[in-house]
């Protein structure tokens, strides 16, 4: 399509860690972006994006996109680099690889790699290969879904979801721990269609958020304690003839363990844990009791603490109980992610038996009394300093003179500027994927619409040539996006991939809207709900469907939560924002804190602070705070972020963050004075100082 002033528009797909996976239409002048916009391919776009994305021309054109491979100059934290050649940073990047592994052992090197990208050629293709083929150590990726993903394998061995259109015919939309309109905003439009079509909608969350504030009924949890409400649900349904006694007999297995871990879980005992009035937990009862269609919307909010895998076991199981499935618009949403069935057998090289390495206890292993100690620290697709928990422990370890640190990615993030080597990486708009949506089903192909910037490379051709260069390459095998493209294709399901490559629109073989237990059933071995899996009960510290008790204490009484927000995706493209940030607090917190508006204040506990200004607002519940997630340093006043206060410890099932477990006190800061003594000696706060003498090439 051509635009006026010789201008074009070209279509794409967004790859980035949001359900939705958007269809783009990007508009170009002179070779360069000049805007993005909603497309049609993907149905559930709608023409409209968020936000974020609208902006990512900024990131692919702005002063923090890194141009060419750099070696640091300055100390750890530094941001200074000598710029260099491709041939010559991968020369260094082999042999540090080689090194450790001689020296070491091979697991002595750690890939380091999340969510930045969602595509299926960023990530798991060459870079999986190489790692597994070199023997370096295994990351699990927990930082985010392994613990509701854990009970949603246990319970119905991930069978897919509800999708966003069904929600529609929906009369009782229950949206749990979840907020769509910072992500996932394209559900929003069929929740409010479903409203002026009569349905109810009640919003479980500490926070008042835009659907809170719509809703007929809004529960503000303490963080931490959805179990208990689930299970008071439950109790209600099972002690009141209101359970689906002959969908149980028939579809499920353990209902009667169910049953027994539920009946201590009164309204009054459920509400008094929670926060909550007995009235409301007990209204929503009733509310889920009598509707139906009935859909419940099992966010990832609600796992990011102790209770986490309880609290999504509880909830995804109770539609099974309460009879919700078999009709359109009832039964759950979770993560579409695993509807197609895809195995990734394009891989080449199978897992090998090394240690595996939780990706929250970053910090951990890389300061603490490891065998064989972490020598070499290979970071792509994240940006670890801003998202893992016990921040400053990570900093720690990052400071370290005998580790070498390798940051590939997109920008100078927070994590590069301590990196030993940094190396460009393309940008979705300008490389091939295939993105994957987890909320709808759709999957589409990601195409570049703009020649990569600088001397930017894709991931894939980066791995296959360190692959090579560390000579465990083999004859025949993908070594460009292009090649490896083909080769995903090849080993996508039936059907699919051929749908793909003609550029038709995807569908698995229950199609794109399944109803669950009409098209689509549990994925167990015996095809049954598992409502009370063994597994479940022997990882959960206390068993199954029970509740460990809030760690908040007289010292640090308020709960923290980092909730994601309409600016960033986790901590992508915070390099955009500007403004510092702000912590929630509700009036009543503020006032017995002598806390103003726009006060500089002071949120700490024993493993940090972060000194920033306050935002005074009834949009959090008394005894909880919010700081937005994924903030980089930039964003305080003192270079920490909420992760300086979160534990590293894991959740009850799925071995999962416990990011909502932070509990603090806050303190008003005087003045500027004050709020310069509050920071924290370790943390790199301010401008990017790298010099961009090689600007020319971002034009």
């Amino acid at each position: 399509m051509t635009k006026p002033g010789g201008g074009h528009q070209v279509s794409t797909a967004c790859p980035l860690d949001c359900p939705d996976s958007c269809s783009l239409s990007v508009s170009l002048s002179d070779g360069r972006v000049v805007a993005l916009d909603g497309g049609d391919a993907n149905p559930v776009t709608g023409g409209f994006i968020c936000g974020k994305v609208r902006r990512f021309g900024e990131r692919v054109y702005g002063s923090d996109r890194l141009l060419r491979p750099g070696f640091r100059l300055g100390p750890p934290g530094s941001g200074e680099f000598r710029w260099v050649g491709w041939d010559e940073a991968l020369a260094r990047v082999a042999d540090a690889m080689r090194d450790a592994r001689d020296r070491w052992g091979a697991e002595s090197v750690l890939p380091y790699c999340y969510g930045g990208s969602n595509g299926l050629l960023t990530q798991d293709t060459t870079d999986a290969r190489l790692f597994r083929r070199f023997g370096a150590s295994n990351l699990a990726r927990t930082l985010c879904a392994s613990t509701t993903g854990a009970a949603s394998q246990a319970l119905y061995g991930k069978m897919p979801s509800v999708t966003y259109a069904d929600y529609a015919h929906a009369k009782l939309i229950v949206i749990w721990g979840a907020n769509p309109s910072a992500s996932g905003i394209h559900l929003v439009p069929y929740v409010r269609e479903a409203q002026r079509a009569g349905a109810t909608l009640v919003v479980v969350d500490p926070r008042a958020t835009p659907l809170a504030r719509l809703a007929d009924l809004h529960l503000a949890l303490r963080p931490g304690t959805d179990v208990a409400v689930a299970l008071a649900l439950h109790r209600h349904l099972f002690e009141n003839g209101l359970a689906d006694g002959a969908f149980l007999e028939a579809h499920t297995t353990g209902a009667g363990a169910l049953r027994a871990r539920a009946r201590e879980w009164t309204f009054e005992r459920a509400a008094e844990v929670a926060g909550v009035e007995p009235a409301a937990v007990a209204e929503l009862a009733g509310m889920y009791a009598s509707a139906s269609p009935a859909v419940i919307r099992c966010g990832w909010g609600l796992e990011r603490n102790r209770n986490g895998g309880n609290a999504a076991a509880a909830i995804l199981a109770l539609p099974a109980v309460g009879g919700k499935f078999g009709v359109r618009g009832g039964g759950y949403t979770l993560s579409n992610s695993g509807s197609w069935g895809i195995t990734k057998s394009w891989i080449g090289a199978a897992e090998p038996p090394t240690r595996v390495v939780n990706m929250n206890h970053l910090g951990r292993m890389l300061t603490g009394p490891v065998d064989p100690p972490v020598k070499v620290l290979f970071v792509y697709n994240c940006n670890p300093l801003a998202t893992a928990p016990h921040q400053n422990l990570v900093r720690q370890g990052l400071e370290r003179h005998d580790l070498t640190t390798v940051v590939f990615d997109q920008v100078m993030t927070d994590t590069a500027r301590y990196a030993d080597i940094v190396l460009p990486a393309t940008t979705f708009l300008e490389q091939y994927d295939f993105a994957r949506a987890y909320g709808p089903i759709s999957l589409q192909m990601v195409r570049p619409v703009v020649d990569a910037v600088g001397e930017a490379r894709p991931n894939v051709d980066v791995f296959a040539e360190l692959e090579a260069r560390l000579g465990l390459d083999q004859p025949d095998e993908p070594r460009d996006e292009l090649e490896m493209m083909l080769r995903v294709i090849d080993g996508l399901p039936d059907g699919v991939g051929e749908a793909v490559r003609a550029d038709a629109q995807a569908a698995p073989p229950f199609g794109t809207a399944p109803v669950q237990f009409v098209d689509v059933f549990p994925r167990t071995p015996d095809g049954k709900v598992h409502l009370f899996p063994e597994d479940l009960d022997r990882e959960a510290p206390l068993g199954l469907y029970t509740y460990q008790p809030d760690p908040a204490t007289a010292r640090y009484p308020l709960a923290l939560i980092s909730p994601s927000n309409e600016k960033a995706i986790s901590s992508s493209l915070y390099e955009l924002v500007r403004k510092t940030a702000e912590l929630t607090i509700h009036p009543d917190d503020a006032h017995a804190r002598d806390i103003g508006e726009g006060d500089s204040v002071r949120v700490f506990n024993d493993l940090g602070a972060v000194t920033c200004h306050a935002a005074v607002s009834p949009t959090v519940r008394p005894g909880t705070v919010a700081l937005p997630k994924g903030l980089w340093s930039r964003h305080t006043l003192n270079g920490s972020t909420s992760n300086a206060l979160t534990p590293d410890t894991l959740s009850d099932i799925g071995a999962g963050a416990c990011f909502n477990d932070a509990r603090v006190q806050v303190e008003r800061v005087a003045g500027a004075a004050d709020a310069a003594s509050a920071a924290e000696p370790a943390a790199a706060a301010g401008a990017n100082p790298v010099e961009r003498r090689d600007a020319e090439l971002i034009h």
